[in-house]
């Protein structure tokens, strides 16, 4: 759950508020400790990388180190934020899984091309969720290596 003693932060756009309050409890009952922090659309997404705007104050701290990305979204949807993502050299090595009410073949062949790291279509209930925030959680934050993604290391 950390790289080198720090908690990996997971930063979610959403813009649907229950979705949000449902994602956030069912990783609170995954037991997961790490920081987690919401935007509501892509423009918010790039803000708080780019420690832009409202989140120009967290320019000390840790970048995100996992983004959980709706893609229907108002302003900018996921789509266009994970292309901007993936083609920034500061960002594109945070992992992207995409976590979506939509079950387009289009969706699902366009982010991949785009360098999503994994696409899950929301379950319809909550112990579902639980299920597969536990999963994912697990996977990014234990069993994987993912590289630094701390200030200074994102060149």
């Amino acid at each position: 759950m950390s790289h080198k003693g720090v908690a990996i932060t997971i930063l979610v756009a959403d813009d649907d508020p229950d979705d949000r309050l449902l994602l956030q409890d069912a990783l609170e009952e995954a037991r997961l400790g790490n920081p987690v922090h919401f935007v509501n659309d892509g423009v918010e997404l790039m803000d708080y990388l780019n420690r832009r705007g409202d989140y120009e104050n967290l320019a000390d701290s840790p970048q995100a180190g996992l983004i959980l990305l709706d893609l229907n979204m108002p302003r900018k949807d996921g789509r266009e934020a994970l292309k901007e993502i993936k083609t920034d050299p500061r960002f594109r090595r945070i992992p992207v899984i995409v976590l979506t009410t939509s079950k387009a073949e289009e969706d699902i062949f366009r982010t991949y091309d785009l360098g999503v790291n994994s696409f899950i279509v929301k379950p319809v209930t909550f112990d579902s969720l639980v299920d597969i925030m536990r999963t994912v959680t697990s996977y990014w934050l234990q069993i994987v290596s993912l590289p630094p993604n701390g200030r200074g290391h994102q060149h």
